[in-house]
């Protein structure tokens, strides 16, 4: 049976632009529920339309995207949030990373990219654009790893767990992963909350951020 259609919330401060994503959108089958301005106005529309996925420009005048990622943390809203805009420099990704967002793409993606990657995010997975991913990576691998940084950490995953892991950075769901490695979709998410817990890592992009800065990834 065919999974219903993602219902995405479009925020962005250009009506042109945000009136542009959302027709496209509507025609390679996502289903766009609201649009919003800013940040303020996303948090309204959060909780009138609680959308499966948030499309969120990062700069906009005023309420900015990374004031409703950490509105969004804040108030415990667990919507997965896929930042969509034309700055691609390492301050923002990683602001946006650490804010909590699920998602990095840059706006000359094809619509077949965002709604695959809208897919993805509905379905509990994340994705990160490969040209950012490129510069992320060399720059988590780059940096020292930070003061007192507990270095027993890797040890304590499973080969299993690392495995999963590896999915996870490709932006595979719980339900992919499951397919692929022939485990039960309860195991994985299993393994992923066994991992989450080990890294101290609040969320998947998170976890993967860690592992790669310390070097389990490969």
């Amino acid at each position: 049976m065919n999974q219903p259609a993602p219902r995405v919330l479009v925020v962005d401060d250009q009506t042109l632009v945000r009136q542009g994503i959302g027709t496209l959108l509507e025609l390679a089958g996502v289903e766009v529920i609201s649009q919003a301005a800013d940040g303020a106005e996303a948090l309204r529309a959060c909780c009138d339309h609680t959308p499966d996925v948030i499309l969120l420009d990062l700069r906009m005048p005023v309420y900015d995207g990374l004031w409703f990622l950490d509105k969004q943390s804040q108030l415990g809203i667990e919507i997965p949030t896929l930042v969509l805009t034309t700055f691609d420099d390492d301050t923002a990704v990683f602001e946006a990373l650490r804010a909590g967002a699920r998602g990095y793409l840059l706006k000359d993606v094809t619509v077949d990219q965002l709604s695959h990657a809208i897919e993805s995010l509905a379905s509990g997975g994340n994705l990160i654009g490969p040209s950012i991913n490129d510069r992320l990576v060399r720059a988590i691998q780059a940096a020292p790893p930070p003061a007192g940084a507990d270095q027993t950490v890797v040890e304590a995953l499973t080969d299993r767990e690392i495995e999963v892991l590896r999915l996870v950075a490709r932006g595979y769901s719980n339900r992919q992963i499951a397919g692929l490695i022939h485990l039960a979709e309860g195991t994985v998410k299993n393994h992923i909350s066994a991992t989450l817990m080990k890294l101290g890592a609040r969320d998947r992009t998170n976890a993967v951020l860690r592992a790669i800065r310390e070097g389990m990834l490969g």
